[in-house]
């Protein structure tokens, strides 16, 4: 690939990065300034991702991300979902929980692979695409911790149903993803359980990386 056209596409995956931040639309002008690159540079941009679909113009112009990002999006959850299933099916399996990978999207949070153990006599019933606010639960929380530089795991108790407590940690090292590994229980954990499923995540990372 040609070095102009490798720095354009560059330029462009960092733009809907920056779209994608949750923080609403921005003008061509915020997004000059955000991004450090010229205006006629940006007006470029956004005409070849605003052809494909992947942004789109209010009537007040500024610019969000377009529909054409979900079609993308819908592609990689299923990959991501086998990904981190071998991991997940042996963490719930270890700690005796329901365990489950989280992804950000915007302010919440998505539910993409979800885990039950097999040899409890009762488990949290966590379905695959349930979403939450990413500043309630230890799964969202993870993920908020990982954009401070915290990549240890948390835990939560009664915050999305009362009487479940979570444990998560933020998988890292794929600046392409914002995601965690956690687990949800009713009952209580061991001590090995926070430090296990920070094992899991960085397995993830592994196989994803």
């Amino acid at each position: 690939m040609a070095a102009e056209s490798a720095q354009t596409l560059e330029r462009g995956l960092r733009l809907l990065r920056l779209l994608a931040d949750g923080r609403g639309g921005r003008t061509p002008t915020e997004l000059s300034n955000e991004l450090s690159l010229a205006r006629p540079v940006i007006y470029r941009l956004l005409t070849t991702l605003l052809n494909e679909g992947f942004v789109r113009r209010d009537a007040d112009g500024r610019v969000h991300l377009g529909f054409g990002v979900l079609v993308l999006a819908q592609a990689v959850q299923p990959l991501l979902r086998a990904a981190a299933l071998p991991a997940l099916r042996r963490l719930a399996e270890e700690v005796g929980a329901t365990a489950h990978l989280t992804v950000a999207e915007g302010d919440d949070g998505l539910a993409v692979a979800v885990v039950e153990p097999s040899w409890t006599h009762m488990h949290v019933a966590y379905r695959e695409g349930s979403r939450h606010p990413l500043a309630k639960g230890a799964a969202g929380q993870a993920i908020l911790a990982l954009r401070e530089g915290r990549t240890d795991y948390l835990v939560t108790e009664g915050q999305l149903q009362e009487g479940a407590r979570g444990i998560a940690a933020p998988v890292t090292g794929l600046p392409w993803l914002e995601a965690s590994v956690g687990v949800v229980t009713f009952g209580s954990l061991d001590e090995s359980a926070g430090p296990r499923v920070v094992e899991a995540a960085a397995e993830l990372a592994g196989a994803l990386g």
